[in-house]
């Protein structure tokens, strides 16, 4: 079964008198062992404690403000029901971080317009995907874990790979919803299906070469994505 689209049914976190984003981090942490922790978040502007859209990190000029680890450090995701709790009681609103590879999942992005197009494009080439997560300016397609060497050499084998194409892995972390960072709200584009055990997630060479497939194939001779 395909992965559900995110705007036409939406994946229900909320337990009863719990807030959403940790609900959400339970889930991924003890439901599916996805290693998290809290993102920075943003900093709080006037007396009543309301959310700028300046990273509540010390650095003025911030390149993901709000959408990264800080204290702790990545290092300490973890999959510990009792932790996680700890850290959504002290900061609920806090971004939800996601620590790819190992047994968790790595992700390929690439910017939201060509996302949109690229969804379509794989669907109709009859590709499984599995969950999308959207940002504004970028849309990501979670993968099985895969190492950096693999990366490489499948990077290597490819005549040509989108430039705009980003890849996070081994060592990288994504902000996965319901988080807030200075871009806007992080959502699912394409849900995991409630009630999994775990999200199915695709092959990254399949991942990649479907993009490649969809940049190459159209009428014209260029790309359908317009990267």
């Amino acid at each position: 079964m395909r992965e559900i689209l995110g705007r036409r049914r939406r994946l229900l976190f909320r337990r009863k008198g719990m807030p959403a984003p940790l609900e959400a981090a339970l889930t991924c942490a003890t439901a599916w062992q996805w290693p998290v922790l809290p993102g920075v978040g943003l900093k709080t502007s006037g007396g009543r404690g309301d959310r700028g859209h300046g990273c509540a990190c010390p650095d003025p000029e911030c390149a993901v403000p709000g959408a990264h680890p800080f204290d702790p450090g990545l290092l300490a995701a973890t999959t510990d029901e009792r932790m996680v709790r700890w850290w959504w009681a002290n900061r609920p609103t806090a971004p939800i971080v996601l620590a790819n590879g190992d047994t968790a999942p790595c992700a390929v992005s690439l910017p939201a317009a060509a996302a949109e197009r690229a969804l379509v494009a794989l669907d109709e080439m009859g590709m499984r995907l599995g969950p999308v997560v959207a940002t504004p300016t970028r849309w990501s397609l979670l993968v099985a874990p895969y190492t950096l060497e693999r990366l490489g050499e499948l990077l290597f084998a490819k005549d040509w790979v989108p430039s705009s194409l980003r890849f996070h892995g081994e060592g990288g972390y994504l902000v996965l919803p319901p988080s807030e960072a200075a871009g806007g709200q992080v959502r699912w584009e394409r849900a995991p299906l409630p009630g999994s055990a775990s999200p199915w997630l695709p092959d990254v060479e399949a991942v990649v070469d479907a993009l490649v497939e969809a940049s190459t194939s159209a009428p014209d001779g260029g790309s359908r994505l317009a990267y």
